[in-house]
């Protein structure tokens, strides 16, 4: 399969979790309600998610988002505005099964069928404690309150901070951010149509009201998926801003 192949079908596996979602949180207006118009400070309710800023997701690296360097100079600027903070990094241990080099005779791109469904195989990548994991040297985040790790089960791969790609292995994102009182989320960081997507979904699917910064993205979009990506947020009711809507 061809690597346009692969982001369509992904692409519509999101529009189709998104759809779900929607579902889920039928009733839940608040990020619908929101006045885009007007700048939001944020306050002790509020957290800002940074998605994945990692090596081998930025120029150069083994799975490199297009301009995704781009992202690290407006994340920088918001994580001064917010009191609440959280990163994640995909983290896979070496012979990951969604690595291609873990299939004999499959290149990355290709999608086999595992026990959840559909499975991307991917170019290894962020294997834990290497350079290309490590969260980029320009992206200042010292002030994060928590690191969630995902993908680090060998026999799981993971895309959402939220819930894995089994869609019932929970990561604890939403129980510790209702500890801490949090009831709004703003994401950023790589990918737009991937990663960043499935949190945000995830999060409106968790009940909290959600905002896409969208200068402080980047997605791959090929095949549409960027478009079907911001379809299915919509879907699921979370509100695109740019960081310029952030006093």
């Amino acid at each position: 399969m061809d690597r346009d192949a692969l982001n369509r079908r992904d692409a519509l596996a999101l529009a189709g979790a998104a759809t779900a979602a929607a579902t889920a949180v039928v009733g839940l207006t608040g990020s619908a309600a929101l006045a885009q118009s007007a700048r939001i400070t944020p306050t002790a309710t509020d957290a800002l998610i940074v998605v994945d800023v990692q090596n081998d997701f930025l120029p150069g690296g083994s799975l490199a988002v297009p301009r995704g360097d781009e992202v690290i100079a407006p994340i920088n600027a918001l994580c001064e505005r917010f009191t609440h903070v959280v990163v994640t990094q995909d983290w896979h241990p070496k012979g990951h099964m969604s690595f291609a080099s873990s299939h004999p005779g499959k290149a990355p791109f290709e999608v086999i069928t595992v026990s959840y469904g559909n499975q991307v195989l991917w170019p290894d990548h962020c294997i834990q404690g290497t350079r290309g994991s490590a969260l980029s040297d320009a992206l200042k985040v010292d002030k994060a309150e928590l690191i969630i790790r995902k993908g680090y089960n060998p026999a799981i791969d993971s895309y959402s901070a939220f819930v894995e790609a089994d869609r019932n292995t929970k990561t604890g994102l939403a129980s510790y951010l209702r500890e801490r009182g949090i009831r709004r989320v703003f994401v950023t960081g790589l990918a737009t149509d991937f990663c960043v997507g499935w949190t945000a979904i995830d999060a409106r699917q968790a009940e909290f009201e959600t905002i896409l910064i969208e200068d402080a993205c980047r997605g791959i979009d090929t095949g549409g998926s960027m478009a079907r990506a911001l379809a299915g947020m919509q879907t699921a009711g979370v509100v695109r801003m740019t960081s310029a809507d952030i006093a």
